[in-house]
């Protein structure tokens, strides 16, 4: 599923439609209303979520990502740190999709 360029394409462009697992496109939307509406949610946003097998760890991991993704964005543009290409990218995702996000 790592290297599935077609899949992240479809996840991209249409959650709904794509083909990334019930499970996962629960998760997502959750994230969704995370970057969106995060001052909204509840306990009964969570509950989709442990019906499709997730804990509060993996909730909690997910937040956190979703967070500090938005933060390194707001940081960079903020900044004026300048885009990476879209081969940089490409070239960091196959990194990361090999060896993880930890550096040793």
């Amino acid at each position: 599923m790592l290297n599935d360029e077609a899949l992240v394409r479809g996840v991209c462009e249409d959650l709904e439609s794509s083909t990334l697992p019930p499970a996962e496109k629960e998760l997502f939307r959750f994230i969704d209303k995370v970057n969106h509406d995060s001052h909204h949610i509840t306990v009964d946003d969570m509950q989709p979520l442990y019906a499709a097998g997730f804990n509060d760890e993996q909730i909690y991991y997910a937040v956190t990502v979703c967070a500090l993704f938005n933060f390194y964005n707001r940081w960079i543009d903020a900044t004026g740190v300048p885009a990476l290409s879209e081969a940089a990218h490409r070239e960091g995702g196959k990194r990361s999709a090999a060896i993880g996000y930890v550096r040793k």
